[in-house]
This record gives C-alpha cells, structure tokens and sequence, in this order.
C-alpha cells in the first residue's frame, strides 16, 4: 500500500530561532524611547533599566521599596516571586545616579516606582508601558519584561535571577549568541 501523504518540509518560520533576550543597545534603545515619550520619562527609564540590570519580574520590579536599596552602599536588597532565592545586587554608578535622582523627585513614597496617584505602579501598567515604548522604539519584536542576559554562565544567572531551578534559566540561555565565543584557543 502506497502512501499518499506528502513530506513536510519544514518553513524558514519554523527555523527561526525566536530571541529571549534584550541585548544592552536594545535596552539603551528602550530607555532613550521612554524619556522622550511620556510625562514620567525619567522614572519609566530608571524602572527599565533596573528591570533588565536585575532580571526583575515586573511584579517584582513594582513591589521595589526605598528599604531594600542602600544607596550608600551601592546594593539592592531582591525579594524574588515565585520561590525565588532572594540576593543581595551591587549598584553600580549610573544606575546609582538614576535612583538618587528619583528619590529627590518623591523623597516620601515607600515605593521607588509610584503612579500619579501615589501607590505602587501595577504590573500591568509595567507591563504596557514596556510594550508601549517598544512600539515607539520601532523594535522588530514585541518586547516583554523579564527578557535577560547577555550569554553570563548559566549556573550564575540562575543566581542572580532567583530560579531555584536551572531549567528556567536555561530558556533565557540557550538561545544567546555568544555562547561559543572563545570556546576553543587558536
């Protein structure tokens, strides 16, 4: 009996490796996008770029308090979502510098990311204004929070971001580019 079904070859859509990651240029991209569009450009940039230099959630990022930074010392106490491992981040100058000027704009809010009305922005109005400046950044994938790492050794990351298990952290590593780079010595 002769089998009529024909073999799919698969498409260039299919073969397409999607990317889970924002590079650093996207990021300055997002960040330069988000002062220029909006009346809070400063606090969106500043909520941007302490999402992506600590692998926060928005969730996360939203619930950031004043007490768990110590500007003096340069670190950011993480309270991690989802069983996450909480840690101690350093803060480094310019980030630094984004948060001092924050805090000289809402020196009485408990929260370091607050709306017009004075509470803690929602995640799901992280969550927009991420794919809101996306848009205005003309970036050619929908951006997502959460979208990290620049090809940092696996074990370490998953550290860093809080996962206690390895296999979510693999999702944003396997796809990096730059995994191979100077794996072999000519």
């Amino acid at each position: 009996m002769k089998s009529t079904s024909k073999k799919r070859t698969p498409s260039i859509v299919n073969l397409t490796v999607k990317r889970r990651y924002l590079t650093q240029r996207e990021i300055d991209r997002l960040m330069d996008c988000a002062r220029k569009h909006g009346r809070y450009g400063h606090r969106d940039a500043t909520m941007i770029f302490v999402a992506y230099r600590h692998g926060l959630r928005a969730s996360e990022v939203c619930d950031l308090q004043w007490q768990q930074i110590e500007l003096s010392e340069g670190r950011l106490h993480v309270h991690r979502v989802k069983n996450g491992i909480p840690s101690v981040h350093p803060i480094r100058g310019d980030e630094m510098r984004a948060l001092r000027k924050l805090r000289r704009g809402y020196p009485r809010e408990a929260y370091v990311f607050v709306s017009e009305r004075g509470g803690p922005i929602s995640p799901i109005g992280f969550h927009r204004l991420i794919q809101r400046v996306g848009e205005a950044a003309k970036m050619p994938f929908p951006i997502r929070p959460h979208l990290a790492n620049d090809g940092h050794d696996t074990r370490a990351l998953q550290h860093y971001l809080g996962h206690k298990n390895i296999q979510h952290t693999v999702r944003y590593t396997e796809m990096a580019p730059d995994r191979f780079k100077d794996f072999w010595r000519d």
